[in-house]
């Protein structure tokens, strides 16, 4: 029986997410095949503690309050020591399960933290996570390597609140590129949060400000007018499983924000997605061709819009810890193409124990 370590929590805005996503895994992985540690991450102090009480208390977030240990990771040996009143274990886990989004997990800090200690992660490397949370940088690779359309954007970066200074020459150079609407994003943040639509020049400083309260480095990106689609990958010993794409009607919101995405039930969803078999074809040809450019590994969710004018797919983004909640999308398109919650668990666990054993 193969021991995986799950974790949840966080110091991330999406802590919440994280919370939910946790959850969901743990009621879904067979415990008759794996041993499940429950390891939660503190959202101010991010101390990590080893939880042994109650599963149930970890969506409504009481289970701080709960029955928990302090845990380390041994870099020298690869284990897990746990403090019990001053007796100290060492657990040797098989794999870790990261359920956390956003900051300090997607970016490809843990998974930094666990390589260096010899433990496998499920999903991405160090690297291409660091990669694919930088929004720009991900935009570059994918022009260079696949091809495949991206919308136009700049890049302005600033240590604290923007100066006035800053804001001016950031919205000239925006307005000269690409004109409104336009979307102003932190380039290294998910969930769609900190990000604004701004339609008009009075509404730009508020958006740069609050980007910069997520992230030192911000895209602006002109608005694709288009029909967001997403396309869930699953890599398993170098093989790619593309599910059918799945479409988001955001219905009265501007877009799919983090609000939309987790708390209203303003948007709706078709899968698969309205259209041809042919187009579908074509936009999970480019979400693979963009998940191995990037040289991702285990799940990503491929963003894209396919713009209403045109016809034509543009590349938004991609998430590499997609979320895991009972409404996510990941799963959904998963379970759609015959591949339940549990089962995706498990081939997730068992490709990342598979790697580490060849």
């Amino acid at each position: 029986m193969n021991t995986i370590l799950l974790l949840f929590g966080g110091k991330s805005s999406e802590y919440e997410v994280s919370l939910s996503s946790a959850t969901g895994a743990y009621q879904n992985i067979d415990r008759r095949k794996y041993r499940v540690l429950l390891c939660g991450i503190t959202r101010d102090e991010g101390r990590f503690w080893l939880y042994e009480d109650d599963p149930a208390k970890i969506a409504d977030g009481t289970w701080t309050d709960g029955r928990k240990y302090p845990l380390s990771v041994d870099l020298s040996d690869g284990t897990l020591s746990v403090d019990r009143d001053g007796v100290t274990e060492h657990i040797r886990p098989d794999a870790v399960l990261p359920m956390i989004h956003g900051k300090f997990c997607e970016d490809g800090t843990l998974q930094g933290l666990f390589a260096v200690a010899g433990i496998p992660v499920v999903g991405c490397g160090c690297q291409a996570s660091a990669v694919c949370m930088d929004k720009a940088v991900t935009k570059a690779i994918v022009t260079a390597e696949t091809g495949v359309r991206t919308a136009r954007g700049i890049v302005a970066k600033c240590a604290g609140a923007p100066d006035a200074a800053l804001i001016e020459a950031t919205r000239r150079e925006a307005e000269e590129a690409f004109g409104y609407p336009m979307f102003v994003k932190p380039a290294r943040a998910g969930s769609s949060v900190g990000v604004n639509k701004v339609k008009k020049p009075e509404d730009f400083a508020r958006a740069l400000t609050l980007a910069f309260a997520e992230d030192t480095k911000v895209l602006v990106e002109e608005a694709i007018n288009g029909r967001e689609i997403e396309v869930a990958v699953l890599e398993e010993g170098g093989v790619c499983t593309v599910a059918h794409p799945a479409e988001i009607d955001c219905g009265s919101s501007e877009f799919y924000d983090y609000e939309t995405k987790y708390i209203s039930d303003a948007s709706s969803f078709y899968i698969p997605a309205r259209l041809t078999e042919a187009e579908q074809d074509e936009v999970r040809g480019y979400a693979e061709a963009i998940f191995r450019a990037l040289d991702c590994g285990g799940l990503a969710r491929v963003d894209f819009f396919y713009t209403r004018g045109e016809g034509e797919f543009v590349f938004n983004e991609i998430n590499t810890l997609p979320g895991f909640t009972p409404i996510s999308m990941y799963p959904k398109m998963m379970i759609n193409d015959g591949i339940v919650y549990g089962a995706l668990l498990d081939r997730l666990i068992e490709s990342a124990v598979g790697k580490a054993r060849a």
